[in-house]
């Protein structure tokens, strides 16, 4: 590769990076570590590199000690796995000291794995993304082998969408009449489009998220699997989305689609669902008692932005906030979210490392005969480790106390700021 080009490409870069001006992310980097970035399309994962740059120049690290490089730049069509050395190289010609790579978009790249896996041997700060398209995080990790962390790249959370708007909060002026109505001005915002970083600049951010779905349905989705006839997928995709809140099995999607005429097996319905949640369109929450194989095969499905869930519903605020509270505790908890149900117990969201039961309620006058607060009543009695019970709704604030425990109702927007 010619190293003239390359330095072209990357002080074109260096200047880019420079004079962004970029939305405080909350994700953790140890310096000591190499990382690939993975998560749904669009969701921010290259401006975080930038960030990353930036932080790491405003704490010292030399502009020469930079090399971004985004392997859909033009420049390097002809750019082979032959050429990575010359990267090497480049910023050895550029500065004495230890280098920081930034290589975004690899998979472009045939053969890449080899050169990533050997940066990382002979000690090399690396960060690397993928396109889902073309690269799970899965099988990312297989191919290197362990020599990388892989951080889960999402869409704004609330905070960071505030942070993007510009709007500040404290506790204390989270107490004025103005400053509430700011936030839940932007929260409304927040709750029907969602938190694609780059949705904030457009005008119709229906139509922009429309279009990331689009994306992620054709591209991540049936491309990368040779699905020809998308009608089925697209179908599901649509009956998914009327059935959040609701366990859903294998077998109820599959009846669902066939009364509806799509003439698609168990076994293609079972491969869909698994292929939107590798793309990351979807992640599914599962009942905590439930056994291993019904924790697999009947859990709660839900999108991983409000946006995308959105597009499908008229209406649809219920199925709206708890899908804004499944995906902001899963952000945070992880693999620790699950709903509880049982004979006694019926609660949409139960984190155990915290020890919190979690009842979703559009609006407390619209708690059909206390459901909510009877199963967290029982579930304070039952479940020895719920210890602290809460009512999320869209606007609404209380403290109920019953049987000698005490529930709060939250609106959402303040819960998601304290989460």
């Amino acid at each position: 590769m010619n190293h003239t080009v390359l330095k072209a490409i990357i002080y074109d870069n260096h200047e880019m990076i420079r004079n962004l001006s970029i939305v405080d992310r909350e994700y953790d980097f140890d310096v000591q570590a190499n990382y690939v970035l993975v998560g749904l399309r669009r969701a921010g994962k290259s401006t975080l590199l930038y960030k990353i740059i930036q932080d790491l120049v405003a704490s010292g690290v030399e502009w020469n000690q930079i090399i971004y490089i985004n392997f859909e730049d033009e420049r390097l069509n002809e750019f082979t796995v032959n050429d990575f050395n010359d990267i090497v190289a480049v910023q050895a010609e550029l500065s004495d000291k230890k280098g920081w790579f930034f290589l975004d978009e690899i998979q472009n790249i045939s053969g890449w794995e080899g050169f990533a896996r050997r940066m990382a041997d002979f000690k090399e700060h690396v960060f690397i993304t993928g396109s889902n398209a073309t690269m799970l995080s899965s099988e990312i990790e297989q191919r290197l082998g362990g020599r990388y962390l892989t951080k889960h790249v999402t869409p704004y959370n609330f905070r960071e969408f505030l942070a993007a708007k510009n709007t500040t909060f404290t506790d204390s002026t989270l107490l004025g009449t103005k400053s509430q109505g700011k936030i839940k001005r932007e929260f409304e915002e927040y709750f029907y489009f969602g938190g694609f970083p780059e949705a904030l600049s457009f005008r119709d951010k229906r139509e922009y998220v429309s279009s990331v779905y689009q994306k992620i349905l054709l591209g991540d989705m049936a491309v990368r699997n040779k699905i020809r006839n998308t009608s089925g997928l697209k179908i599901m995709m649509n009956k998914i989305a009327e059935s959040v809140k609701d366990e859903i099995s294998y077998s109820r999607l599959h009846n669902i689609l066939k009364t509806v005429g799509i003439p698609i097996s168990k076994d293609v319905v079972i491969d869909y669902l698994g292929f939107a949640q590798e793309s990351y369109l979807l992640f599914a929450v599962r009942n905590y008692f439930s056994k291993f194989v019904e924790k697999e095969t009947t859990p709660k499905y839900y999108f991983s932005d409000n946006g995308l869930l959105n597009l499908f519903l008229i209406q649809g605020e219920t199925r709206l906030l708890e899908n804004l509270v499944a995906l902001s505790l899963k952000d945070k908890y992880k693999d620790q979210v699950h709903f509880l149900k049982s004979a006694e117990l019926d609660i949409d969201f139960f984190v155990a490392t915290t020890g919190t039961a979690i009842q979703v309620a559009y609006s407390v006058s619209s708690i059909s005969n206390s459901r909510e607060i009877d199963s967290l009543k029982k579930a304070s009695k039952i479940l020895g480790e719920a210890q602290r019970f809460v009512i999320i709704t869209y606007e609404e604030e209380d403290l109920l106390a019953f049987d000698g425990i005490q529930i709060e109702v939250l609106p959402a927007w303040k819960w998601l700021l304290a989460l």
